[in-house]
């Protein structure tokens, strides 16, 4: 697989995955401190989505430098190629944040 559809991948899981897992840890704090894990949970999801995004990109090519070749040496593939990167991490957040909401919804359900 080459490099580009495998960095696109990567940066859906990524973001995926921080915005999942930091929301499931808090909610175990949560359950430790005797609070609601559910809304620490979506509170948590709805907070870290940029810093999703951000740890996604962090395994790409530096976004400035991207944009330095781009606008000063006339690539504009790269830049191209860039905000494709920046697209896919924010919708890898989104789907975890509406995974974590969805967890929300079903533990609200179940506990009426």
């Amino acid at each position: 697989m080459s490099t580009f559809p495998s960095n696109i991948i990567y940066n859906f899981l990524i973001a995926f995955g921080v915005i999942v897992g930091a929301s499931l840890f808090a909610g175990l704090g949560a359950l430790i401190n005797d609070h609601p894990p559910l809304k620490s949970m979506f509170q948590i999801a709805s907070s870290i989505k940029i810093w999703a995004v951000a740890v996604a990109l962090g395994g790409t090519f530096s976004t400035f430098e991207i944009l330095e070749k781009g606008i000063f040496k006339g690539e504009i593939r790269s830049i191209i190629k860039q905000a494709v990167y920046v697209v896919v991490a924010v919708i890898g957040a989104n789907v975890g944040y509406g995974f974590i909401r969805l967890i929300q919804r079903c533990g609200e359900l179940m506990f009426k």
